[in-house]
């Protein structure tokens, strides 16, 4: 597992140096790559110390960094190709007879090196080339220890589990886009009141948590790369990788549904009463998962307790206890690069550092503030430099945030799962934007020309309430990058960015 990567984790320590190589593509006689932390480099000779040898075996550090980086210059069945070719003509594994004391000093540094690669990138060997590669160079070491034939066959077993595993990923959880229609409200039948499935707002932050986890689960490291992925000019005119980013994608919808879900709860209620009752549950729920490390599910519910539908029923929040609610939006200001909440999950990242239980492992990133962070460290560092080398100090701070992130993914959820709940945060129909206004101007009439002129058109065109049952169905999702809403990511489709 990636740790969280410093300068210091760059560097091979004792007799385990990087192996001499020649120079390349211009790169000056001299220049030490580990030397403490490398500016620069060329892919050739980036690549040349990913390959273990006898007495040298690269960093953790450095193999979890490049691996995740390299796919912006080289495809990973390429890249492997590469590494194994190397390890072919480095250890002379070619020859009709091997050097048995050799191979049996540098098979277990070419396992473990395998290892950690289907171990963090499972994806990158969904190929049938890819495991050809495994197989060819396993089997030329395999004669002089048969344990290594046995040792590669475990890690090919792990490797399928993982990827059948990621194939059941979270994007189907989500109900059907088909909107449906109803000249009413939902029927009690169809929509049940989040409150009557769970009245306990300590119980849905747990639930919500594990939501969260289990979606995190899903998103693979390599994703965040992805996600950004621009062609490199030294290569052709294809992107070097250019499958979708499914769970990612699917993580960002979920932060959108929720937003909904939350704003479709409060808006239901016939009777402020009810709807000053909702509102005040999803105060407290906030609160659970803001002392629980949950700030994604957090945000969500901030985000759609702000939205105008819901902000405007002014009657409504005239009999709400606001005070705590208030805390909460101070502590996901998005003043000064939201400084409240980076300090806020510094706190939960230490804690989780020394944590004694694993309630207090979690840390759950509010996720598209984390995605907008790689994008600017993206945008605002070149991949290579003018000499055409990589341009490595970038991504050892990419390497940084995403290994964090994993980190957090892994922690097992301490709290038990109500099926009940999460199926209901999964599946309940929530409204689209126009429904949302609809159901508000319901439940408290127009106050003003905008407002009057907006039911006027909504009751013109839309006579009907529209429920949509996913988030891909809705056609205006929280911009949670305002107010820097031109220069946000993709993933801001509020913006209409593609």
């Amino acid at each position: 597992m990636p740790r969280t990567l410093n300068t210091s984790d760059m560097v091979t320590p004792g007799s385990l140096g990087p192996p001499p190589t020649k120079p390349t593509d211009g790169e000056p006689v001299g220049q030490s790559l580990l030397d403490g932390a490398p500016l620069s480099a060329s892919l050739d000779t980036l690549i040349q110390h990913l390959v273990p040898t006898t007495d040298y075996y690269p960093e953790k550090a450095y193999i979890f960094t490049f691996l995740l980086s390299s796919r912006l210059f080289i495809e990973p069945q390429e890249l492997l190709a590469r590494v194994c070719h190397l390890c072919i003509e480095q250890q002379q594994l070619d020859q009709p007879v091997l050097d048995k004391a050799r191979v049996q000093k540098f098979g277990p540094k070419l396992l473990q090196l395998l290892a950690e690669w289907t171990e963090t990138f499972p994806r990158d060997f969904q190929e049938e080339s890819t495991i050809g590669h495994l197989k060819d160079v396993m089997g030329r070491i395999a004669p002089c220890d048969e344990a290594y034939r046995k040792r590669m066959h475990q890690l090919l077993q792990a490797l399928h589990q993982k990827l059948a595993a990621q194939g059941q990923g979270p994007e189907g959880v989500l109900g059907a886009d088909k909107p449906i229609s109803y000249r009413t409200k939902p029927p009690a039948s169809i929509h049940r009141e989040l409150l009557g499935i769970c009245s306990d707002p300590y119980t849905l932050a747990q639930q919500l948590t594990h939501v969260e986890l289990e979606r995190l689960r899903h998103i693979g490291p390599e994703e965040f790369v992805q996600a950004f992925v621009n062609k490199d000019p030294l290569a052709s005119t294809k992107p070097c990788f250019s499958e979708k980013t499914t769970n990612l994608e699917a993580y960002v919808k979920w932060f959108n549904r929720l937003c909904y879900l939350v704003a479709t709860e409060i808006c239901m209620p016939a009777k402020k009463k009810q709807r000053a009752q909702v509102v005040e549950f999803f105060i407290d729920v906030a609160r659970e998962c803001f002392n629980i490390g949950n700030f994604n599910s957090l945000m969500a519910i901030i985000s759609g307790m702000n939205m105008s539908p819901v902000s405007r029923l002014k009657k409504t929040w005239a009999k709400v206890k606001t005070a705590k609610f208030f805390i909460l939006e101070h502590q996901m200001d998005p003043t000064g690069n939201f400084c409240n909440y980076r300090t806020a999950l510094r706190g939960a990242a230490h804690r989780s550092l020394t944590a004694h239980s694993s309630r207090e492992k979690i840390v759950i990133p509010f996720f598209s503030l984390l995605i907008k962070d790689i994008y600017f460290l993206n945008e605002g560092c070149a991949n290579r430099l003018p000499n055409g080398h990589v341009n490595f100090e970038k991504f050892l701070e990419l390497a940084k945030q995403v290994g964090e992130f994993i980190t957090w993914k892994q922690v097992e959820c301490p709290f038990e799962q109500d099926p009940s709940i999460t199926h209901y945060l999964h599946t309940a129909p929530i409204f689209s934007e126009d429904g949302l206004y609809l159901a508000s101007y319901e439940s408290e009439s127009p106050e003003n020309q905008t407002e009057k002129e907006r039911w006027k058109s909504l009751s013109w065109r839309l006579p009907l309430w529209t429920v949509k049952m996913s988030v891909q169905a809705l056609e205006l999702p929280v911009c949670i990058f305002t107010p820097e809403c031109e220069t946000a990511p993709p993933v801001c489709a509020a913006c209409k960015h593609s």
